[in-house]
């Protein structure tokens, strides 16, 4: 029965059993650090929590970008190092990179984390020569849309029926020079 367990936890992406009541965390201090894959099984539950209706990235994929020497990823740690906060981009080889995934606790959302992960990821990008980076987010996230054009992202093309359940997304691109 576990390595039924183990094969299904790769497999399929962790969905919560009933939505969370989300009650915010008290203040706390925050710091940025790379990830690992010894945090795997922490980012799975915590991509699930951010993402419930949405798509979830399997314990399989994340073990795959973190191993990934493309992939650039850091978390968001609670001063007690409970981790709150991910982000992930993938290098391309003409400059760019594709930020694949960026997501915050709810119970810690509201504090600029988001922009906080987004400015330090887009700083690293530029340490390894990276001029453009792109993403896709969907035409009902308003909030992550807001958080990118705040960031200076630009909406460059409507992708249609791009999400598994037919919803549009939008493609947005930001120059970092």
């Amino acid at each position: 029965m576990a390595v039924f367990q183990t094969i299904k936890e790769m497999l399929l992406p962790v969905r919560p059993v009933m939505t969370e009541t989300v009650i915010p965390a008290p203040q706390t201090s925050y710091s940025i650090e790379p990830l690992t894959s010894k945090s795997v099984r922490e980012l799975v539950r915590l991509n699930a929590r951010c993402f419930l209706n949405g798509e979830n990235y399997t314990k399989a994929t994340f073990t795959y970008l973190l191993n990934d020497p493309e992939t650039v990823s850091y978390q968001m740690l609670t001063e007690a190092g409970a981790m709150v906060g991910f982000i992930f981009a993938i290098r391309n080889t003409n400059g760019t990179a594709h930020l694949t995934t960026i997501g915050i606790a709810p119970e810690h959302r509201r504090r600029g984390l988001g922009s906080e992960l987004l400015k330090h990821l887009e700083g690293r990008l530029v340490e390894k020569g990276l001029s453009i980076v792109a993403l896709e987010v969907r035409v009902s996230n308003t909030t992550a849309q807001a958080l990118y054009q705040m960031a200076g992202y630009a909406c460059v093309q409507r992708l249609e029926n791009y999400y598994h359940n037919g919803e549009d997304g939008f493609l947005m691109t930001k120059s970092l020079y």
